[in-house]
């Protein structure tokens, strides 16, 4: 298990250009964020009732807003769906499109532009009746983001099971400057990769591996592990949904490690119930509080490529919230999830 770490050695603050700064949150761990209303949410119809809108993965491209994200309904269970938005505020209006890559059950996407092939990939999972486990990483690709009936047919990254993981859950992909990494989670405290050489993605992907395990009597690391570069500086940040096993248990929050490369040590930055990276606890909302959970966020990023990099001056986190009094007694499917914006607020 990876130590907790309060403060990171005086390389790593100079790293970041912060020599001495005790007070950043990327070397202290300790973050705070302000929240808005609700930016999206769930679209009542007639023919096919929709529970919620989860998962989101966004990209800024030529002046718009791309967002992808899974939509629950009563019949048919899990999609993607897509907008696009010049800002926010607009958001909440912008024409929905259900993706036309994938019949039946797909969901938790990630986007990002591949440079090396010039498109763009759509990375999700689906379900396959005759693998072992049913549960599969799939990707489309696209010449353009903006329109979602371009996507190509889903395919899916392993021709057989990979040796390793027996159970697995939101794929996310990011690459160096070598390799292409593919990372998961099972839901049991344990973060895992996949690798392949950059020449050869989206194929060829290794053994899978535990590169992390951490939790205690109080949390565990749970879903929705999503990896990204940090500007700047020579770093990684991973961000991972986590879950609480005391009261109040079953919350979703975030916790965040770093590591000097992708194939490297991660190490706690702020992962614990006490200090977390993105909690109903360190979190200010608005007069109308509208959510207990913080589950499954993206981190906005400063661009759009396999990269994958945020800017640690503006962090700004994109993710799925409800309250607790209207999830109980529901479902988890039937739960109304909504999205919601974090914006980090500067220390004091």
């Amino acid at each position: 298990m990876a130590m907790m770490l309060f403060c990171l050695p005086s390389a790593l603050c100079a790293a970041f250009g912060q020599t001495g700064a005790s007070d950043d949150p990327l070397v202290m761990g300790q973050f705070r964020w302000t929240l808005g209303k609700p930016v999206f949410e769930p679209q009542v119809g007639a023919v096919d009732h929709s529970f919620s809108v989860k998962d989101p993965t966004v990209a800024r491209h030529e002046g718009k807003w791309h967002v992808f994200y899974t939509v629950r309904r009563a019949v048919r269970t899990h999609s993607i769906e897509y907008v696009s938005f010049t800002d926010w505020p607009d958001m909440a209006s912008a024409e929905r499109h259900v993706l036309q890559c994938r019949e039946g059950y797909f969901c938790a996407p990630q986007v990002f532009y591949f440079r090396p092939h010039e498109k763009w990939y759509l990375v999700y999972q689906i379900v396959e009746q005759d693998r072992k486990p049913g549960l599969q990483p799939a990707f489309s690709t696209s010449e353009n983001i903006a329109d979602p009936n371009s996507w190509t047919p889903g395919q899916l990254f392993f021709p057989e099971q990979p040796e390793g993981a027996s159970k697995w859950i939101d794929f996310w992909v990011i690459c160096d400057d070598d390799r292409a990494h593919l990372f998961f989670t099972s839901m049991d405290g344990r973060l895992w990769r996949s690798s392949t050489a950059l020449s050869d993605f989206p194929r060829s992907f290794g053994p899978c591996e535990v590169v992390l395990r951490d939790g205690d009597e109080s949390w565990r690391l749970f879903e929705a592990a999503h990896i990204y570069r940090l500007q700047g500086a020579s770093k990684y940040l991973a961000v991972i949904e986590a879950i609480r096993k005391v009261a109040p248990s079953g919350r979703r929050f975030h916790v965040a490690y770093t590591a000097e490369r992708l194939e490297g040590e991660w190490t706690r930055l702020a992962a614990s119930v006490e200090q977390p990276f993105a909690s109903f606890e360190n979190v200010e909302q608005p007069e109308e509080y509208w959510t207990d959970y913080i589950s499954h966020g993206e981190l906005i990023r400063a661009g759009y490529d396999e990269t994958l990099t945020v800017d640690p001056s503006n962090l700004q986190f994109l993710f799925q919230g409800v309250a607790a009094k209207d999830a109980a007694g529901k479902k988890y499917g039937e739960i109304p999830w909504r999205l919601g914006l974090l914006r980090a607020l500067e220390p004091h």
